[in-house]
């Protein structure tokens, strides 16, 4: 019998062949026929990509002919090209019909992961992709075109089926550090040498080339200290959380292309303490992806109006039988790796910032999850973090995360960049001082009422949880820098009963998306409306949030409530107008934000954690999370989401009492309680 590799050889040798006549001749007429023309030469494309990677050609490519090779791979999607792009649903939809547009605009952007599967050598998924092509081609061989649904169909079990390839494999990428794919470019490379950027296969744009060229001219002294403060954060997050840092071998560092000389350094430090750095990039088969979020390494997207085009993918193919197919897959997957998992330490991430604002348009063409399907996502991710969780547990877990500025962010880029570096290392001291004294006013209060000023019309009341013993337990964290960075904010889980009231911000980004005018109003702690301005048709926005908010939930649970104190990153965003380009990470630390989702503490909840003057603190969970005992799918929700009110939007934070007198915190958009002056001089 012949042997799996011998087996695999044939199979590819004969979808080449046959892909080589679909591209010289689809035997298919009309439109139909133009697609699989236009889809074989793409695959013959990819097959050109599989050969130059193979003999090492990105090694030794001149800067120009990189530059050429990397347009060719993506020019389908850039500019005005994606109008006629059949990975555009609109335009599939223009030529097949929607019922097949639909189906092979999905195709066209799978058969994009090709580009990393060349790259990486990945033999079984290329084939299956190519496999994929020729089985709906076969379809079109008869004297009839074939209807949409049998085409479904075999979409449909091409990725259940194949699930023990694309979800097992992605779940050894994400905790085995012997696939060291991008590990290697980054250790190994010449970065001082722009050529390196291309061997990854992302889509390498002005924003990578100047990013990198940027930090190669910085002294070696500044690369230590900005890798350190990443670094030490995450041992830092251990030792403060009571963790056992050493039990663990690996750390999955996530960042964007351009950074390979920090990311250098980090994987450096990271060995110093044991741990060998796990580098995996965002994933490109439907399959593994959760709506547009990127997890992992990426760099700039070709086209934003893609990726959100293609965030409803799944609902091609999701239904329950699948999820409990990629459930059993991924248990199987992390049963057989569990050695691996246990000694993984969790992710260590570099965010960005600065990118071109961008607002989606509504694309009627694309995939979108129905409500039954909304509601098997909902199941399917719960389920999912549970299994993550038994073989990753989150009481033995950390995380740390970062943001830095990209050069999108205008002309004084190099100036907003030292002034994030000077904001990621501010004196830790001097807020957590400030901060324990709102700490000690909150924890004298039952509630905190928030009123928005001006155009804001915020008007919420968040109730805390009862303190059995104030001398040695509190409910807030006083957050300094860790794993969150940078300092400054004291956060809690609220009490959902006695939580209610509106939420609004006049224009916020939440995860790369704007959204303007969003309202939210809470009763008893749980969203019980929506709305937003962004679309005229008030079904769209509310669409927009339930998807990107909500992650189709009916409802989410006010999971966290903090007042952030970090009113240096608050002056300089004013300063250079960048309020609106800041990730969540730094937003989040200039007012008071508010997570729709879980609380902060999910899945160690039963962790005991202590402030900095020991008290421990009782505020980990709430109503939602309590059942985790008794029905963990009512528990956990599996999303978090940060919303900040500027200072400017506030007119007063202050702690309630059980005899209804109030304690200001904040008046004006100032801080106004004794001993916190010292965060007014930034406004000075």
């Amino acid at each position: 019998m012949k042997n799996d590799r011998v087996l695999l050889q044939e199979r590819w040798e004969l979808a080449v062949t046959r892909i080589r006549q679909i591209a010289e001749s689809p035997e298919v007429s009309g439109e139909f026929g133009e697609y699989f023309r236009s889809a074989a030469n793409f695959l013959l494309l990819m097959l050109e990509a599989w050969e130059k990677a193979g003999r090492r050609w990105m090694e030794s490519a001149s800067l120009e002919e990189l530059e050429t090779w990397n347009l060719r791979l993506y020019e389908d999607l850039l500019g005005e090209n994606y109008k006629k792009s059949y990975a555009n649903p609109a335009f599939a939809a223009e030529k097949l019909g929607s019922g097949y547009g639909k189906i092979f605009s999905f195709v066209s952007a799978e058969l994009r992961g090709m580009i990393v599967y060349a790259y990486e050598q990945r033999t079984e998924e290329m084939l299956i992709c190519m496999e994929l092509f020729l089985q709906l081609h076969a379809e079109f061989e008869g004297s009839e075109i074939p209807e949409a649904d049998r085409l479904r169909d075999d979409v449909y079990w091409f990725v259940s089926d194949y699930s023990e390839i694309t979800v097992a494999g992605r779940v050894r990428e994400q905790i085995d550090p012997e696939l060291s794919f991008a590990r290697d470019i980054i250790m190994e490379s010449d970065l001082s040498d722009p050529r390196y950027l291309y061997r990854f296969g992302e889509y390498i744009s002005d924003t990578e080339r100047k990013m990198s060229k940027f930090l190669a001219g910085l002294p070696q002294e500044e690369i230590d200290r900005i890798a350190s403060v990443f670094t030490e954060g995450y041992r830092l997050g251990f030792l403060a959380a009571g963790k056992p840092l050493n039990k663990k071998k690996t750390v999955n560092i996530r960042y964007s292309v351009g950074f390979e000389r920090i990311i250098r350094q980090a994987v450096k430090n990271f060995r110093d303490m044991g741990l060998e750095s796990i580098i995996y990039r965002a994933a490109v088969s439907r399959v593994n992806m959760r709506e547009a979020n990127k997890i992992g390494y990426y760099s700039s997207s070709p086209n934003r109006q893609y990726d959100y085009d293609h965030k409803g993918d799944a609902a091609l193919f999701l239904d329950k039988a699948f999820a409990e197919r990629k459930l059993g897959v991924l248990r199987t997957a992390y049963e057989r790796q569990k050695e691996l998992a246990a000694v993984h330490g969790g992710p260590a991430v570099m965010e960005i910032f600065g990118e071109t604002p961008f607002e989606p348009e509504t694309c009627p063409a694309a995939w979108k999850l129905n409500d039954k399907q909304q509601a098997v996502q909902v199941y399917l991710n719960s389920r999912m973090g549970q299994i993550v969780n038994e073989y990753i547990k989150g009481d033995e877990r950390s995380f740390t995360i970062i943001a830095f500025p990209v050069p999108d962010i205008g002309s004084r880029f190099e100036e907003i960049f030292r002034e994030t570096v000077k904001i990621n290392t501010l004196d830790y001291q001097v807020y957590q001082e400030i901060q324990q004294k709102l700490i000690d006013a909150l924890d004298r209060g039952t509630s905190v009422h928030i009123l928005g000023k001006g155009k804001n019309r915020t008007d919420l009341t968040v109730a805390l949880w009862p303190l059995r013993d104030p001398d040695t337990e509190t409910r807030f964290e006083n957050c300094v820098a860790d794993v969150n960075i940078p300092v400054g904010e004291v956060f809690t889980s609220p009490r959902l009963a006695g939580t209610d009231g509106t939420l609004h911000v006049t224009g916020v980004y939440l995860n790369g998306l704007f959204y303007r005018d969003l309202c939210i109003t809470f009763r008893d702690g749980m969203v019980r409306d929506y709305s937003c301005r962004n679309y005229e048709a008030e079904e769209e926005n509310r669409r927009y949030i339930r998807e990107n908010v909500l992650y189709h939930h009916d409802s989410l649970p006010l999971g966290e409530f903090a007042v952030g104190t970090n009113t240096t990153a608050y002056v300089m965003a004013r300063k250079y107008n960048i309020e609106a380009k800041l990730p969540i990470l730094i937003a989040e630390k200039m007012g008071p934000h508010f997570a729709v989702g879980d609380t902060c503490y999910s899945w160690e909840e039963d962790v005991v954690t202590c402030n900095p003057d020991g008290k421990k603190i009782i505020a980990k969970e709430n109503e939602c999370s309590a059942l985790r005992g008794e029905d963990v799918e009512q528990a956990y929700f599996n999303c978090h989401t940060d919303i900040t009110i500027p200072y400017d939007e506030i007119q007063e934070i202050a702690v309630v009492h059980e005899d209804g007198s109030r304690t200001q915190l904040i008046c004006d958009g100032r801080f106004v309680l004794p001993g916190t002056e010292e965060l007014n001089k930034p406004f000075a």
